[in-house]
């Protein structure tokens, strides 16, 4: 049976060259990065070295990335750091309804210890409303945190815009940037964002490390003690390999990024016009152009995403649903109910997400499983209802 991989939005496999440079650190890169000593000035000179891969990335100074286990933490720590940091001069923080779960829950943690959120809606592709935004900003507002494009829809939100408005009421900008890094261009002084989330698995390097992009001078509280390693803002002893893996990734997605996207993109236009063409009642979930390259989100009239996902991967393909199975109901998408989907449509959909080894025979074996598979379902629930 043939096997085909489009989630990867959830997570990519590992670049050949990544697992390579990984593997050399495992073998021969094994001192403390902290040792005075030969072995760990050695560790030291990796790690610093993955650091100036990583800044090239996002256009950003060494000096400014901060090593974290991986996307959550360096949102909880851009989050709860500096509105710990800043509280004294505001307690107000905004974010969006459509944000990723990393930084709800953070903005959550923070609402129990009295801080104020405001979370703004989005419009019908998933956008964040600037008029909202502007009226929502007030002289208590410390921090904004809006994601850099979304994990579900793929939507792009203009960060630039957002930042100037954020700043001009003295407000600190975070952007979760996992799903924009290594996808689409992405500079923090273009952008002008004071901190930034990313993380290696998204862009074909290793799980369990990320960083945060922590501009020069914000004020920022760690939110792991310990022997005050990455500036002081993040402690524990550093993932060398880890870290090595992201620095090559970071690389590879620069000198790659710009054949990736157009690679994404045309697979992603062959794919949704494939489905549109072979499946009734389809919709596209978010903008149809201000989306990544490679993500692809539907709704399909009458077919439930989770019993989509479990067909098409009986057929051998992977892709995610648009709900969370929980306790035997289906729960549709925060975002897609943020966007204004009818309950029913959103759990409906599916997000298929094409990477830089997807073939053209890919998207159209996985368009006729998805026409096979829709037209299954359908006829075994109008059997059932005829019962």
């Amino acid at each position: 049976m043939r096997r085909v991989y489009m989630d990867h939005a959830a997570t990519t496999p590992m670049h050949p060259e990544v697992v390579t440079a990984m593997s050399e650190a495992m073998a021969g890169v094994f001192g403390n990065p902290s040792s005075l000593h030969a072995w760990g000035r050695e560790a030291r000179k990796a790690l610093e070295e993955a650091r100036e891969k990583v800044a090239a990335l996002i256009g950003a100074e060494p000096g400014e990335i901060v090593f974290t286990g991986g996307g959550t933490e360096a949102d909880n720590l851009a989050i709860k750091g500096v509105a710990r940091a800043n509280r004294e001069r505001g307690r107000h923080i905004i974010t969006s309804a459509v944000e990723h779960h990393a930084v709800l829950h953070a903005c959550g943690d923070l609402e129990k210890e009295g801080f104020r959120v405001t979370y703004l809606p989005v419009d019908g592709q998933g956008r964040v409303s600037l008029d909202a935004l502007s009226e929502s900003l007030s002289d208590e507002t410390i921090l904004v945190s809006i994601m850099a494009a979304n994990n579900e829809v793929g939507t792009v939100q203009p960060i630039a815009e957002i930042a100037r408005l954020a700043h001009e009421r003295g407000a600190y900008l975070h952007t979760d940037a996992v799903q924009a890094v290594g996808q689409i261009p992405v500079d923090v002084k273009e952008w002008d964002v004071d901190l930034l989330s990313l993380t290696g698995h998204k862009f074909y390097g290793p799980k369990g490390v990320g960083a945060l992009y922590v501009r020069r001078r914000t004020r920022v509280l760690p939110v792991i003690s310990g022997g005050g390693q990455e500036r002081g803002l993040r402690s524990g002893t550093q993932n060398v390999p880890g870290v090595v893996g992201l620095g090559k990734a970071a690389e590879l997605a620069e000198a790659e990024l710009a054949g990736r996207a157009r690679h994404a993109a045309a697979l992603r236009q062959r794919l949704w016009e494939g489905i549109q063409r072979r499946v009734p009642g389809v919709v596209l979930n978010g903008p149809p152009l201000e989306r990544l390259p490679g993500n692809l989100s539907l709704s399909i009239a009458g077919v439930e995403g989770e019993m989509l996902l479990l067909n098409l991967d009986y057929r051998g393909i992977a892709v995610s649903a648009g709900s969370a199975c929980a306790a035997g109901s289906l729960e549709p998408s925060h975002v897609l109910r943020a966007m204004g989907l009818p309950r029913e449509t959103a759990v409906g959909s599916l997000r298929l997400s094409l990477g830089r080894d997807n073939t053209e025979e890919d998207v159209d074996y996985v368009i006729d499983q998805v026409a096979s598979a829709v037209e299954k379902i359908r006829s075994l629930q109008v059997g059932a209802a005829g019962h």
